[in-house]
């Protein structure tokens, strides 16, 4: 009972429920296509580093799921991303408040990611989510 919500470079994002908490997920589910070495380096690269990665402005890895065929990432679930925020709220780049406040989230996740000798090299709109009750942005 899942919907789909985005696609990434190696894998479909889907919003889930969990069923054990209840809470809502964003699950990112990675085909592993006959790939002889099993898991891709760049996943592994990418689940080592969120492991790593606790910080107000970075998105939250909560699990790591491997199945035979598959394997799925459940991280912490944002209904909103910048684009579609910016899309839905064309006022929003005339406060400059909100403006700042969002630029200093994203520069404090950079400088986070940054002291942890990472680049996160996809910094778009559509990978910056927003916690819409708390107005909290994450990379």
């Amino acid at each position: 009972n899942s919907e789909k919500i985005g696609e990434g470079t190696y894998g479909v994002v889907y919003k889930a429920r969990d069923r054990v908490t209840n809470e809502t997920i964003a699950l990112k589910k990675i085909r592993l296509e006959q790939e002889d070495e099993g898991v891709p380096s760049t996943a592994i690269r990418e689940i080592s580093l969120l492991k790593e990665m606790q910080h107000g402005n970075i998105v939250r890895l909560q699990d790591v799921v491997h199945s035979e065929k598959r394997l799925y990432l459940v991280f912490e679930y944002l209904d909103l991303d910048l684009k579609k925020h910016m899309d839905s709220c064309p006022e929003f780049s005339k406060d400059p408040r909100l403006v700042k406040m969002f630029l200093y989230q994203i520069l404090r996740g950079i400088a986070y990611c940054h002291s942890h000798r990472v680049l996160h090299r996809d910094l778009k709109p559509q990978n910056l989510l927003i916690d819409r009750r708390t107005n909290v942005l994450k990379l």
